[in-house]
């Protein structure tokens, strides 16, 4: 999973609002890619890039409203400013809504459902083949998708259920790459470009 990027014109932000945004920050610092911690419409100022870590995927839609957030990180995206990763509630809001809780952005040409492996005591790791690269994936409280569209490609399985899904501009997983160890995944989001002008005009 080697991917290249223009490291000067990347500039990355953790959202901070609510669950791990800590591990994030620390995973990319090792790398030499400092972040900036979000938490205002204020501090996506000159990012190219946004981690929606893991979570209370509800708690976090509160929260991304009343910081006015929401919007503009939908208008970023779609303009092709602002590429987006999801991990784990991350991941849910980034996806296509269902009709329950919380409302999705629907940036992601996909669906997840919540908690669909059990409770935290059902948390579980294991090793998983990402595009061929070896990955320790953690598993906490995860999300499934339970549809993936045709705009969406599937980058990892985990036996026969997706767990690492790109878009245009946009990297959603089920597991906690910041946990592994192992910078892989955060570098293909670094070397990710935001939304094309397709995305970006619809």
């Amino acid at each position: 999973m080697s991917m290249t990027t223009d490291a000067a014109a990347t500039r990355v932000g953790v959202l901070a609002l609510q669950g791990a945004a800590e591990p994030h920050l620390a995973m990319l610092a090792s790398m030499g890619a400092p972040a900036r911690e979000v938490r205002r419409r204020e501090d996506l100022a000159g990012l190219t890039h946004l981690i929606l870590p893991g979570g209370e995927s509800t708690t976090i839609r509160h929260l991304l409203d009343l910081f006015g957030l929401t919007g503009a990180i939908v208008e970023r995206h779609r303009a092709g400013e602002l590429a987006l990763f999801g991990v784990c509630a991350g991941a849910i809001l980034l996806g296509q809504d269902d009709g329950e809780r919380p409302a999705r952005l629907s940036l992601l040409d996909a669906k997840l459902t919540r908690n669909a492996y059990g409770r935290q005591v059902d948390s579980f790791a294991r090793e998983v083949e990402v595009e061929g690269h070896p990955f320790h994936c953690v598993f906490i409280r995860a999300p499934k998708f339970s549809a993936v569209g045709p705009e969406a490609r599937v980058l990892a399985r985990d036996r026969e259920d997706p767990i690492l899904v790109e878009g245009d501009g946009i990297l959603a997983a089920t597991f906690h790459p910041e946990l592994s160890g192992d910078p892989a995944v955060h570098r293909r989001f670094l070397a990710m470009r935001p939304a094309s002008s397709t995305i970006a005009g619809r």
